[in-house]
């Protein structure tokens, strides 16, 4: 007999509907059941949407491949023979530096075998060492490696000295000063006297030289801060110019080599002044026809060595050895080396991205440097005036310490530079970052714009000078004028300051009875410009018939800006280039560094006149 309890055996299981009980495990396993079939179902889902999305995925991936592989062919039906090229031939550099290397071998090795090319051996030698070493250094690292061994030795030597023999720093200062004092006396007045340079001279000169320094003292803007190694090192570095043009023939030869360059510039702008008028016209020695198509011409081939970035890489070396050596920052490295090259205004550019935030003591070297040298441009020009060429070289390049050391004694550095411990040259980019749109696209765009820029500055030489000419002649008649109620007919600015500049040209060694004709030169320069004062010296007596010595010391002394016609070229680039920012700090120094400047340039010619020897070869 059944159970009559037995539920089974009335209603059939599949049939049974199961009402909620209060036993917990019949709960959990239910809610189990119900989230394992949840957990399906999302499972199921989330497939479904992986599927989907991989597939997605793959159709983007598949779109983004065509887009590129149709981007790229339209790239490649764009791409210029030259680029195509190159892609064909990856190798081709290797291969034309092997040629390179291989044709200057040739052509230094045909020279240095003929007997009759032999003697020239000096100029090729260098060039093809130079070549030579810059196509090897493409390819293998020797120059890191040399300059780590050098450093190492540097270091060493640099912690004997500091930590064993001159712990303490004015020792170090008297014992470099000292040092440097002997190196000058010795090559000095060791040398024997000859008709160009006799001892008493040369004495005057290196007492004209510590004049200066000590005057450049006494008025410095903080003389507690002034860092005399820095002083110290470019007054020594301008001997040593000195001595290897002046004393060696290796010197000689380089820069007469250089110099030889330059001249030969003009003669392919006679050829244009030619093709403009006549050949007579073009040889005749006028300021129109010489100076300013030289400078247009000079200008416009520079700017095809800027396009290939050549001068950026020279200025860069020139930069680096003097902000290595003379401990200044980037920027005054920077525009210290390039001024006697491409001129004030345009080495100012290379740090225009800086200009705005340079300090007081930067703004003063950075005037220094630009008024203290001739620029490369005008420097072909002046040759072509009939000028001794090595001298004009050589004191460029001794403008350069000497600039650094003169403004870091009369206004040292007492804030920290933001150019401190690196050099840099800003790019052709704009304020946005973006490439400059005025960036030339070819060699033949660049030597363009380098014409219209070299026309640009041959007729700012043409209206300052005639200017400023008028405005000297205007202040002379006055002073004429009323000097004829004094009894004194011919006074004149040059005049009163030839007499004020005398003690100058007693300090730089020049002939006693030339020292008046020298100074009114350098008042001529001072006062107007440095062709004036050239122009002179060249084409009018008594000045074209100084003795060797005096002609080469005025040579030296008027070669360099520092006038008062570059005051306002100055004043307008820079307040151009800092927006006017910096107006007022300009304006306030500008003066003392055109006199600064004025100072390296008449310092270059006192030193030329310590080392003056024999000049039969300058006087040929």
């Amino acid at each position: 007999m059944s159970n009559p309890y037995d539920n089974s055996a009335i209603h059939p299981t599949h049939s049974i509907v199961e009402v909620p009980s209060n036993d917990p495990t019949r709960i959990s396993n239910t809610q189990s059941s119900f989230d394992l079939e949840k957990n399906d179902k999302a499972e199921k889902f989330l497939t479904e949407e992986n599927t989907t999305t991989d597939e997605l995925s793959k159709e983007l991936s598949d779109y983004e491949n065509n887009q590129l592989e149709a981007s790229t062919s339209k790239q490649k039906t764009h791409l210029t023979n030259w680029q195509k090229f190159k892609l064909k031939f990856p190798w081709y550099k290797i291969a034309f530096q092997v040629f390179l290397g291989c044709f200057f071998t040739s052509w230094w090795l045909s020279i240095v075998i003929q007997p009759r090319h032999r003697h020239q051996w000096l100029i090729p030698t260098v060039l093809w060492g130079m070549i030579m070493v810059r196509l090897i250094t493409w390819h293998c690292r020797i120059l890191p490696w040399c300059l780590k061994h050098v450093k190492y030795v540097w270091d060493y030597c640099c912690d004997i000295i500091y930590t064993k023999l001159f712990p303490q720093r004015y020792q170090r200062l008297l014992a470099g000063a000292t040092i440097v004092i002997a190196v000058v006396l010795l090559g000095t007045f060791i040398p024997t006297e000859t008709d160009f340079s006799k001892r008493p001279d040369r004495a005057i000169s290196f007492f004209g030289c510590l004049v200066a320094i000590f005057g450049l003292f006494i008025t410095s803007k903080n003389p507690t801060k002034i860092q005399w190694n820095t002083v110290i090192g470019g007054f020594l570095m301008q001997y040593i110019v000195a001595l290897f043009v002046l004393r060696t023939k290796c010197g000689f030869d380089v820069f007469n080599f250089i110099s030889t360059l330059a001249r030969e510039l003009l003669g392919f702008a006679k050829d244009g002044v030619a093709f403009l008028t006549n050949e007579d016209i073009a040889n005749k020695q006028w300021f129109f026809f010489t100076v300013l198509p030289s400078v247009a011409f000079f200008v416009a081939f520079v700017h095809i060595w800027y396009y290939f970035g050549v001068i950026q890489w020279g200025i860069r070396k020139f930069a680096f050895f003097f902000f290595w050596s003379l401990r200044v920052s980037g920027a005054e490295a920077m525009t210290a080396a390039a001024s006697p090259f491409i001129g004030i205004g345009e080495s100012a550019i290379l740090i225009k991205d800086l200009m705005p935030y340079l300090t007081k003591a930067e703004l003063h070297q950075v005037m220094t440097s630009g008024f203290s040298t001739i620029s490369g441009a005008v420097l072909v020009g002046y040759i072509g005036l009939g000028l001794n060429p090595q001298a004009l070289v050589s004191s460029c390049v001794m403008s350069i310490p000497a600039s650094l050391a003169v403004s870091k004694l009369r206004y040292p550095e007492t804030d920290v530079p933001v150019s401190n411990g690196k050099v840099m040259i800003t790019t052709d980019k704009n304020i946005d970052g973006e490439e400059d749109m005025d960036k030339p696209q070819n060699v033949l765009q660049a030597f363009s714009n380098g014409a219209t820029l070299g026309l640009r500055i041959a007729g700012t030489m043409l209206i300052q000078c005639m200017c400023i000419i008028a405005l000297v002649a205007l202040c002379n008649g006055i002073l004429t004028w009323f000097g004829n109620y004094w009894n004194i007919h011919e006074l004149s600015l040059e005049l009163m300051l030839s007499y004020l500049f005398y003690p100058i040209g007693f300090l730089l060694g020049t002939p006693r009875n030339e020292i008046l004709l020298v100074t009114k030169l350098i008042a001529y320069k001072f006062v107007q410009n440095e062709y004036v004062a050239y122009n002179l010296l060249i084409n009018q007596a008594p000045y074209n018939q100084l003795s060797p010595r005096g002609t080469l010391i005025a040579t030296y002394a008027c070669c360099g800006f520092a006038n008062l016609g570059s005051l306002g070229i100055t004043l307008g680039v820079l307040n151009t280039l800092t927006n006017n920012s910096r107006a007022k700090d300009i304006s306030q120094s500008i003066m003392s560094a055109l006199f600064c400047g004025g100072i390296a340039t008449l310092t270059s010619a006192a030193i030329s006149g310590m080392v003056l020897h024999d000049l039969k070869n300058f006087i040929n």
